[in-house]
């Protein structure tokens, strides 16, 4: 065997043992690589989670998943879920997260659900009000305020006073698992403090209306006027010359009188 080919067969000999190598330690790297180098425990919910219901321990697991696919605020221990508020309608299977959970710090569910700058006021409502009955808490609606033109007159105008409401609760229901209409007598929303004084003057004054808006459509068109300050009075001052009226009246053959009228002036020369 010639020297040549002892020498391919030796190259041959370590590429093959280096490439068995590299696969080995690739391998090796992987089997034993931690479960959390990419891996993370994750709280999931086992059921459907309605809108304002306080979640329950039955009600969530925990399940390890890839780290890029979980959002920064989802909570890796069920403790961390348990006993708050679902300010949202939470899916089985939906990771429970820090965005769609209140903290519950006691009284009434309803409280947690209300934002932090907002208040809730109920206002009473008919089966036309209440949207024939297909209110259900987390819709939004706007409000119109109808009010009579004069005294003792049919006449009357409508106009939109509030837009975009959050509904928090119908009735005393904050639940959304119905489908059915239902007629209720009270609806209860999320509003500002500015709101809730439009919303009280505008009931004292006439009847309201709400109406259900689409959840995808958050423009608002109402905008703040600003009240209009009344105009100072403006005192204009004449800089022209008065101009001089004459008037002769004749007293008889001997003399007579003329009158002289200069602006709000009068003076009368005798001529004799």
């Amino acid at each position: 065997m010639s020297s040549r080919t002892l020498t391919l067969v030796g190259v041959s000999l370590v590429m093959g043992l280096g490439a068995a190598w590299m696969a080995d330690s690739w391998l090796s790297a992987r089997l034993n690589a931690s479960p959390d180098d990419h891996l993370r425990s994750v709280v999931v919910a086992t059921v459907e989670i309605p809108f304002g219901q306080m979640v329950e321990a039955q009600q969530v697991t925990t399940m390890r998943m890839p780290m890029d696919t979980i959002p920064d605020d989802a909570f890796d221990s069920t403790d961390k879920a348990v006993g708050k508020i679902a300010t949202f309608d939470i899916l089985k299977g939906d990771i429970m997260r820090g965005a769609r959970l209140s903290e519950h710090l006691g009284g009434s569910t309803l409280a947690s659900l209300i934002a932090t700058d907002k208040r809730a006021i109920s206002v009473r409502v008919d089966d036309v009000v209440g949207v024939g009955g297909f209110l259900l808490p987390g819709n939004r609606v706007d409000v119109l305020a109808t009010k009579t033109t004069s005294a003792g007159s049919n006449s009357a105008v409508s106009r939109t006073i509030l837009e975009n409401l959050r509904v928090l609760a119908v009735d005393q229901t904050a639940g959304t698992d119905k489908t059915q209409p239902v007629v209720v007598r009270a609806v209860t929303l999320e509003m500002t403090t500015a709101e809730a004084e439009t919303l009280v003057t505008a009931q004292t004054e006439g009847k309201l209306q709400l109406t259900l808006r689409n959840p995808l459509n958050s423009e608002k068109k109402i905008a703040a006027v600003a009240p209009v300050a009344p105009a100072a009075p403006v005192m204009a001052v004449a800089t022209a010359t008065v101009p001089k009226r004459v008037v002769q009246r004749s007293s008889g053959e001997s003399g007579g009188a003329i009158t002289i009228i200069r602006g709000i002036e009068t003076k009368v020369v005798n001529i004799r």
